[in-house]
């Protein structure tokens, strides 16, 4: 990129957020600090009004540039949200344009809005995704859920558990949401309970934002909480084989039950995952029947063969 695209660029950079810092819009174009402040000191001497705050970062005098599009606060959150997808769904390069197209479109968010999606930006991870399936998630429930943790306030539910259904009330601070297996989910600190819980966001059939604040400094961030479920969590590693006639069966629900990767061996394609529940992935591998071969671990081949028997018995 020429200094003079760098230029365009930072300027449009400055007009997405409230406050930028200098080693972001480093890191973005792939330069040095000394680089930075240099085209930052030459916008300036060009007549851009750039307001720079030692530690705070740079931005712009508010008005300086009317935005000639305006987004309501549900537009900015839902293209924050497309960026979290397609960030799991496109390969390298598309992403890498689109979220330089989506840069450009929040240049002109009003401040408030800008200001709400760096409230909300680490409150959404997208763990794993399959892009030919659409989100399924409670619109309304998703906006509410994001509203209580940029105002900070607790939310009254009432949440239906799926085995066994069980229907609790719940004082819930919410923390974060993450989209893992085609699903929403929040994670929050349960008053309940008192400790933290995850909750799958269509389990929720009532959820209102109460009057009670909340206090945000003692709860882990979204990542770190995730981190340690990942590392305390047992995985085990199942490899399946595949003959080609039935690939194309399990070709979109491999990505619901853990798919890492797969390889061909011979005339089959080996398949492998990583689940943390041998009885839910051995219930999804027998409704495939004789279309998979279970080759590790000894523990599933047994399981299923005991299941197998329990359905004969069953069905006399």
């Amino acid at each position: 990129m020429n200094r003079i695209d760098r230029l365009t660029a930072i300027l449009t950079h400055l007009q997405s957020k409230r406050r930028v810092r200098a080693s972001e819009l480093a890191a973005r174009f792939e330069v040095s600090l000394r680089t930075i402040y240099r085209d930052v000191r030459s916008l300036e001497e060009s007549g851009v009004p750039i307001i720079g705050e030692a530690g705070q970062g740079y931005s712009l005098v508010e008005g300086y540039r009317l935005p000639p599009i305006m987004f309501s606060r549900e537009e900015a959150l839902a293209l924050l949200v497309a960026e979290k997808m397609v960030e799991k769904s496109l390969d390298a390069q598309n992403s890498k344009s689109f979220k330089e197209a989506l840069i450009k479109i929040k240049a002109v968010l009003k401040s408030t809005e800008k200001d709400f999606l760096v409230e909300v930006e680490d409150t959404i991870k997208v763990l794993k995704t399959n892009s030919s399936r659409s989100m399924n998630m409670s619109s309304k429930a998703f906006q509410l859920v994001l509203q209580a943790i940029s105002e900070k306030k607790v939310i009254a539910s009432t949440y239906v558990t799926f085995d066994p259904e069980h229907t609790t009330h719940r004082e819930l601070e919410p923390v974060g949401l993450f989209h893992s297996y085609e699903q929403w989910y929040l994670m929050a600190y349960c008053r309940l309970r008192k400790d933290y819980r995850t909750f799958r966001l269509d389990r929720f059939t009532v959820l209102d934002i109460t009057d009670i604040s909340y206090s945000t400094a003692k709860h882990p961030s979204l990542q770190s909480y995730l981190d340690k479920i990942a590392s305390e969590q047992k995985l085990y590693q199942i490899i399946l084989e595949v003959p080609d006639g039935s690939l194309k069966y399990i070709a979109n629900s491999k990505y619901n039950n853990g798919f890492v990767s797969e390889k061909r061996v011979d005339k089959l394609t080996e398949m492998t995952f990583m689940s943390s529940s041998i009885e839910g992935f051995v219930r999804w591998i027998i409704s495939l029947g004789d279309m998979v071969l279970v080759k590790e671990p000894p523990l599933l081949r047994a399981r299923l063969a005991e299941l197998i028997g329990e359905i004969k018995e069953m069905q006399g």
